[in-house]
């Protein structure tokens, strides 16, 4: 029976809070701890640490079991095909990979409203903190590395990245437009700008529509308002239009936005003319509005939309910077995430990945976006000075920590196999080191290492699970077993113990195996002898007396038998010799005088005992 995924329980250290020395070693998968004292006395705990526990959380299981399969997917993507129809084949698995992260998040996020456990519940808050990061430098590095869009969709896709990440405004929106009085609500105008800074723009302007009725002095103003985020222009990748020409009537629009804040259109309405300053891309007021844009990226995509719509990617980290230093408290030190997305914008692949990999709790990420990136030919000219490529440093580091799973080392097994310098290395160490707990998964073990021609390691399992079988009195399944390993002096041992059972029982056990060995039996002397003594048996029960007299003459002759064994073919003899011919058969004067001394030295053996007796 398969064991089933648990919490890990916390294990407490009381000598780490003492403030006492400690010593570790590195194990496959977890930490021991244990105290080191130059006293005598003290405590002789050793303590196991798991340092990845994100295996043994049920729902990220799901994460990691639906990310091998797109893994695997991917690997099957044909190198000779030309970049262009590659392209939307990576776009599209980048994609199954957000999915999957993001399903894996809503389930966290319900589970931890559901549960009364106060702990539990902050550490599923923890996980969906986590993989709202992963997801959000995934989209990031989508949209910048994998898809590469160019000038004009670089900031459609930007402005998607946002708002998939800023979603409190639809929450918010709901709750105004379920109120009685939408334009009157508290939030009305946080939602409106919200929708501007996001360039929804025609949200905002169905949200003004409501403050237009209640206004109807105003009606005027908030209809010039209508028309200027109306004709506010965005760029069409799929249409006719070059980006100069859009260029051109982006900046008559612009021209327009400001002629009607120089006009003071909107002066009596402060609302109105903070929209306006807005679409100019003022940046005072843009930082005056820090609380509705949340981060200093939000500021970014939305200083570019009002201000430099058709960014080219190169110019990016010209912007980056800025905006970070603009809207974060100078005191203040950026977070992790705020350092591996500069990177990103900065298009320093390899810096985000390391970034990465020291901020975040496991390879999962790393290793599968280094993988894609390495697809899209983006990682080739960085190499590692112990041998293995990036790629597949990383994912050997995390097909490693799956092999520590009770389950989810299967897995594994497919990212060692696309690992082409080290994986096969890496597969044959840890293989060996899965428990093999039941008769089940030592098969799985062992069909994995056959389909790869590991016969060493098919040697290895056979051989323990034939040795426990033969512990355990089960000689049918030690005999299987060993005849897989194809170990000859196993198999006479255990051939051995089924000829002893014979003598002291009576009876064969594991008719079934023994009757069916084939080819098999040739695989030692004393498994032949016992697979040829079965078959007699069986001639005989037939009665066919003439085949099975040959066949035991052949066995006495062919000296397989043990000398042990010679009394009981010698006995088997006697009732052989009685039995009268039927058939006319001629037996050659060899076999009549072996039959006869057989005949001759069983009787005087019978008799002597008979005497003795």
């Amino acid at each position: 029976m398969e064991e089933l995924d648990v919490e890990p329980v916390v294990t407490k250290i009381p000598a780490v809070s003492d403030g006492k020395h400690m010593g570790f070693a590195w194990g496959p998968g977890d930490i021991l701890v244990y105290e080191t004292l130059h006293k005598a006395s003290g405590s002789s705990f050793i303590h196991e640490v798991r340092k990845d526990e994100d295996i043994y959380s049920p729902i990220l299981r799901k994460l990691f079991n639906e990310s091998h399969h797109i893994f695997v997917g991917l690997q099957t993507i044909r190198e000779d095909l030309p970049s262009k129809s590659r392209k939307p084949q990576f776009v599209s698995i980048s994609k199954n990979y957000r999915s999957v992260i993001r399903a894996c998040m809503e389930e966290l996020q319900q589970v931890a409203v559901s549960t009364k456990d106060g702990e539990a519940a902050t550490q599923y808050g923890n996980q969906v903190s986590i993989l709202l990061a992963i997801e959000l430098i995934w989209n990031l590095c989508e949209v910048l590395f994998i898809d590469a869009a160019p000038a004009g969709s670089l900031l459609l896709h930007l402005l998607d990245w946002v708002r998939l990440h800023k979603a409190d405004v639809d929450e918010k929106a709901r709750e105004v437009l379920q109120s009685d009085s939408p334009a009157e609500h508290r939030d009305y105008w946080d939602v409106v700008v919200s929708y501007v800074l996001q360039g929804r723009l025609d949200e905002a302007r169905q949200m003004l529509m409501k403050q237009a009725t209640l206004q109807p002095a105003a009606r005027n103003m908030y209809k010039l308002m209508d028309t200027l985020l109306s004709k506010m222009p965005f760029f069409n990748p799929s249409g006719t239009q070059t980006l100069t020409e859009f260029d051109v009537k982006w900046r008559h629009w612009h021209e327009e936005v400001d002629r009607c804040l120089q006009d003071n259109s909107f002066a009596s309405n402060k609302h109105l003319e903070i929209i306006c300053k807005l679409l100019l891309g003022d940046e005072d007021i843009l930082l005056d509005h820090k609380e509705l844009l949340g981060t200093w990226y939000h500021f970014l995509v939305t200083r570019l939309l009002f201000c430099h719509p058709t960014v080219k990617p190169a110019e990016l980290h010209y912007y980056t910077q800025s905006c970070m230093t603009m809207f974060l408290d100078s005191r203040s030190v950026p977070e992790p995430l705020d350092s591996i997305l500069l990177a990103a914008f900065e298009f320093d692949i390899h810096q985000v990945i390391k970034d990465c990999s020291i901020a975040l709790n496991n390879w999962w990420f790393v290793a599968h976006l280094t993988d894609l990136l390495d697809h899209c030919k983006l990682l080739q000219s960085h190499n590692l000075h112990f041998g293995s490529n990036l790629r597949e440093f990383l994912l050997l580091e995390y097909a490693s920590g799956l092999f520590t799973h009770h389950s989810l080392w299967q897995l594994a097994v497919d990212y060692f196999d696309h690992c082409p310098e080290f994986g096969r290395v890496y597969l044959e160490l840890q293989i060996e080191r899965v428990p093999l707990d039941t008769e089940r998964k030592a098969l799985k073990v062992l069909r994995i290492c056959e389909q790869r021609q590991m016969s060493e390691q098919v040697r290895s399992i056979c051989k323990i699970m034939a040795m426990r079988a033969l512990r355990n009195n089960r000689l049918g399944s030690a005999l299987s077993w060993s005849i897989r390993a194809k170990d000859a002096a196993f198999a006479t041992l255990i051939s051995e113990r089924f000829l002893q059972d014979y003598c002291t029982r009576g009876t064969f056990s594991d008719l079934d195996l023994i009757d069916n060995l084939g080819p098999a039996m040739l695989l030692s002397d004393r498994l032949t002898f016992l697979g040829k003594y079965r078959e007699f048996h069986k001639l005989y029960e037939e009665k066919r007396f003439t085949e099975a007299a040959k066949l035991l003459l052949s066995l006495m002759t062919a000296k397989i038998a043990p000398r042990s064994f010679w009394m009981t073919l010698l006995t088997d003899a006697l009732p052989l010799l009685e039995q009268k011919e039927e058939e006319d058969i001629e037996l050659t004067k060899v076999e009549l005088l072996r039959l006869a001394l057989a005949r001759n030295l069983a009787m005087a053996i019978v008799k002597e005992g008979t005497v003795e007796t």
